[in-house]
């Protein structure tokens, strides 16, 4: 099926086409996954990489950024993909929706235009039917006595925080003092780093942080971005694990070309066949490694490359 997208996408996509041509890749003569050209994620930027079927009034998300820093964009031109890539994506990790109270520690969407994040969890909050559930920003008084409510009535939940107001959130009101003990129906999942707003730890002393902090055993992740439609979660030691139609290859930083094996590290390259109708391969700025089960971990950033996630969203 990856083979069938590039091909289609080779064709399609004006951006993708352009640097195939290039690099003198001819895209019938690619036979193996591993020879698709992956197109570097810094093109989101500054071009429109879309197929033609974007053209039909795309939704354009946007990337969170400081002032001055150039923004990427996501030309969607079916949202009901999207759609369907997170929902199913979640259904997978955790169950059905329906079963949480949905906590999100993030702006209301109506702060912000453009975040992917943002309108996938609003779609959440909605589809878990839960009257609690719903955005936190600054109110973390209210959030506490709302997750104390929820343990007490046994209502499993998920929290999804940018990392930074999670911290800010346990140190602030931190769980274990108000005699509540240790959470038990909670998921507490964070999804970026500090992003300039607090300083950079190692993830073992944040989770550990966050652990002692919401009196949970394990912090889960989310790892996703402007660029892609799907996301991939850890459920614990930054473990991540993709979805069916989202593949991880990491790549030689020396030579772009080149893959490297199990538990070596190197530039992250996704699959996303949810992006049908921009680019299914992307380079990303990651670092990471890969596992024999597939599983990957992520493990910082290049030099020099931009800071990204939502945690830049929180101004």
């Amino acid at each position: 099926m990856a083979l069938s997208v590039f091909r289609h996408q080779a064709k399609e996509c004006e951006v993708y086409a352009k640097f195939l041509a290039g690099l003198s890749v001819l895209p019938e003569t690619i036979q193996k996954v591993e020879e698709i050209p992956f197109l570097p994620i810094e093109f989101f930027k500054t071009q429109e990489v879309k197929t033609t079927e974007a053209d039909k009034k795309p939704i354009i998300f946007t990337s969170s950024g400081t002032t001055g820093m150039v923004q990427s964009k996501h030309f969607v031109s079916d949202v009901s993909v999207y759609e369907k890539s997170y929902l199913k994506g979640f259904e997978l990790a955790y169950g059905n929706i329906q079963d949480y109270c949905v906590l999100a520690l993030l702006p209301s969407y109506l702060e912000r235009d453009g975040s992917s994040l943002i309108y996938m969890m609003e779609d959440l909050i909605k589809k878990s039917n839960h009257p609690d559930s719903g955005f936190y920003l600054n109110n973390y008084d209210e959030l506490i006595s709302k997750i104390n409510l929820l343990e007490t009535n046994s209502q499993k939940i998920i929290l999804i925080g940018v990392t930074y107001a999670l911290l800010d959130l346990t140190e602030q009101f931190p769980l274990w003092k108000r005699g509540q003990g240790d959470l038990k129906q909670i998921t507490v999942m964070e999804t970026g780093g500090m992003k300039g707003k607090r300083k950079e730890m190692v993830r073992e002393e944040l989770h550990s942080n966050l652990c002692k902090g919401f009196g949970v055993n394990k912090i889960h992740s989310e790892y996703g971005m402007t660029e892609l439609l799907s996301q991939a979660y850890s459920k614990g030691d930054g473990i991540f694990n993709c979805p069916p139609w989202m593949k991880i290859l990491i790549r030689d930083t020396n030579d772009p070309f080149s893959y490297l094996p199990i538990n070596k590290t190197g530039g992250i390259n996704v699959i996303d066949l949810a992006n049908i109708n921009s680019c299914s391969f992307i380079a990303t700025q990651d670092l990471g490694k890969l596992h024999s089960d597939n599983s990957f971990e992520v493990l910082g950033r290049f030099d020099n490359s931009d800071i990204r996630g939502c945690n830049l969203l929180v101004e």
